[in-house]
């Protein structure tokens, strides 16, 4: 498997690690239990100068930045390349809760759902 694809394996919901892709836009949560360690945002593609941000959305509605816009790093892994930014979380959340991804310039929003 390449670094990309051990970084976010799967759509399904995230129980203490999982990850979700929407077309080139990937989220990729880190976490034991409902507690997230860390949040990556991944796109395919070498973009320099790209920005991503996470967001936790409850219920539908989105409620609290969780990781502000930031810079991407470019990176190549296994002849792919990518451009990738991580926040560090530390935080519990409720079960049901969305993790989602987003990049400036996309319009796809990938979520991670948190269960127990």
């Amino acid at each position: 498997m390449t670094a990309m694809a051990l970084l976010l394996v799967g759509t399904a919901p995230a129980y203490a690690s999982g990850g979700a892709d929407t077309g080139p836009v990937s989220v990729g949560v880190i976490g034991d239990g409902l507690k997230v360690k860390e949040v990556r945002a991944l796109l395919k593609g070498w973009y320099p100068g790209a920005r991503a941000e996470v967001f936790l959305l409850r219920n539908g509605k989105r409620i609290q930045t969780l990781g502000s816009w930031k810079p991407t790093e470019s990176l190549e892994a296994g002849g792919h390349k990518f451009e990738l930014a991580t926040w560090p979380v530390g935080k519990s959340f409720r079960h049901g809760d969305r993790i989602c991804s987003m990049f400036d310039h996309r319009s796809e929003r990938p979520c991670v759902t948190v269960k127990r």
